[in-house]
């Protein structure tokens, strides 16, 4: 397939190996209160969903998510324990840079506000390679699978988006992006996202020379 000349990934367990419980854990070491209660207090209540979907701002997050928690958490301690729970994907990350060769790249991940705001920390390898193309869903006011979604941020790029390619490792998520015209693909390993964006003419195979950035710059 030619023509595509923007490439999107998913940050959790693509970018990185995302572990909940072991953020949960820290959590209820923090603040006294069992892991279960925790998770039916803060994911299954829907509050972590409503900063996904940007109806919460940084402060009202970190509010809410410390009275659901039973302890005044800080942002310091609210970043340190999102990290925890987070490992960098060296694999992945070494494909996104030989991807930034050919094409634009971009990260659209479902988290809030204050993810956004404190991405520098939570995942420091990011903003280098990204630049200021790091996006979250609670920047759209949806998120994904929500098409809308993934219409909005390639306009935003300037972009149509049957020119984007786009990467998650949740299959409702890859079928609402090429539901908006997207080419998807869900992400199940580092060997079949390589072959993947070979195949799309993202990535150069082993061996074969580089070729210009296809992607006009912006």
């Amino acid at each position: 397939m030619t023509g595509l000349r923007l490439a999107i990934f998913d940050m959790d367990d693509v970018l990185c190996v995302y572990d909940r419980d072991i953020r949960i854990e820290a959590l209820a070491r923090l603040s006294g209160r069992s892991p279960d209660q925790i998770l039916r207090a803060i994911w299954h209540s829907g509050f972590e969903a409503l900063s996904d979907a940007g109806r919460l701002d940084a402060a009202a997050y970190l509010a809410g998510f410390g009275k659901r928690l039973g302890y005044p958490i800080t942002r310091a301690e609210w970043v340190s324990i999102r990290k925890l729970g987070m490992r960098p994907s060296p694999e992945v990350l070494a494909l996104v840079r030989r991807v930034k060769e050919r094409a634009e790249i971009a990260l659209l991940s479902n988290n809030g506000l204050l993810a956004a705001e404190e991405m520098e920390r939570l995942f420091p390898e990011l903003p280098p390679l990204f630049g200021e193309r790091i996006f979250v869903s609670g920047m759209f006011g949806t998120k994904k699978p929500d098409p809308a979604i993934y219409r909005a941020l390639t306009a935003r790029l300037g972009f149509a988006p049957e020119e984007a390619f786009f990467t998650d490792d949740k299959p409702r998520n890859v079928h609402g992006a090429e539901t908006a015209g997207l080419t998807g693909h869900i992400f199940r390993n580092v060997a079949g996202l390589r072959e993947a964006l070979v195949d799309h003419g993202l990535l150069a195979e082993e061996g074969a020379a580089p070729l210009p950035i296809l992607a006009a710059e912006r």
